[in-house]
C-alpha cells in the first residue's frame, strides 16, 4: 500500500493547515496515511554551528526516513507574516541538510490556508517557487482562504472548495496509483 504522508506547516495545537492536510488525506481512499505532527519532532534552531557541533538530533533522523519511505506528500502551509511558520522553516532547513532534495521528487499536492481572505497565498507562493528546487513534484495546488467560515464539523462547507479540492485529489490520486 503507497504511503502519503499529511503535513500541517505549524506547531499550533489546533492547526487549520494540518486539519486541512489531513483532511484531504481522508480523501485519498485505499493509501496509507503517515499524519506529521511538527510537535512531535522537535529540533533546535538551525545553525551550522549547532550541526557541527553536535550533528543531527533523533527528530531529525527520523523524520526524514519517514519522508524517505513516503510515496507522496499533501503539505498545508501556515501563513507567518506572508512566509513558513518558524517551526516549518527550521524543520524544512535540517531536513535539507540530510537530503537536499527534502521533497525526494515524489508527488505533492500543495495547500495552504488562513482565517483570512487569501488563504495564505503569499506562503503558497513561496513554496511553488521554492519547493521544486527541493525536489516537489507539485502535481496540484490550492489556497483555502476564510477556513473559520468555510470548514466546519470536519467538514468543507462552501461547495466550491469542496468540489476544487476534490478535483485535485482526484488528479493528484491518478498520478500516484
Amino acid at each position: 500500500m503507497k504511503k502519503i504522508i499529511t503535513l500541517g506547516g505549524s506547531t499550533s495545537k489546533n492547526s487549520i493547515n494540518k486539519k486541512l492536510a489531513e483532511y484531504a488525506g481522508s480523501l485519498m481512499g485505499n493509501f496509507k496515511l503517515i499524519n506529521i505532527d511538527l510537535n512531535d519532532y522537535t529540533m533546535p534552531l538551525y545553525s551550522i554551528d549547532i550541526e557541527n557541533e553536535n550533528g543531527f538530533t533523533s527528530s531529525t533522523h527520523d523524520l526524514n526516513q519517514i519522508f524517505e519511505q513516503a510515496d507522496a506528500f499533501i503539505i498545508s502551509l501556515a501563513e507567518h507574516n506572508g512566509a513558513y511558520s518558524a517551526a516549518f522553516k527550521n524543520t524544512f532547513d535540517w531536513l535539507s541538510r540530510i537530503e537536499g532534495k527534502v521533497w525526494r521528487d515524489k508527488p505533492m499536492l500543495l495547500l495552504s490556508s488562513s482565517p483570512g481572505s487569501r488563504g495564505g497565498q503569499s506562503v503558497l507562493d513561496i513554496a511553488l517557487t521554492r519547493f521544486p528546487y527541493m525536489g516537489a513534484n507539485i502535481v496540484g495546488s490550492m489556497t483555502f482562504p476564510s477556513f473559520f467560515e468555510n470548514f466546519k464539523e470536519g467538514e468543507i462547507v462552501n461547495p466550491d472548495l469542496k468540489s476544487d479540492l476534490l478535483k485535485l485529489v482526484d488528479k493528484f490520486k491518478k498520478i500516484i496509483m
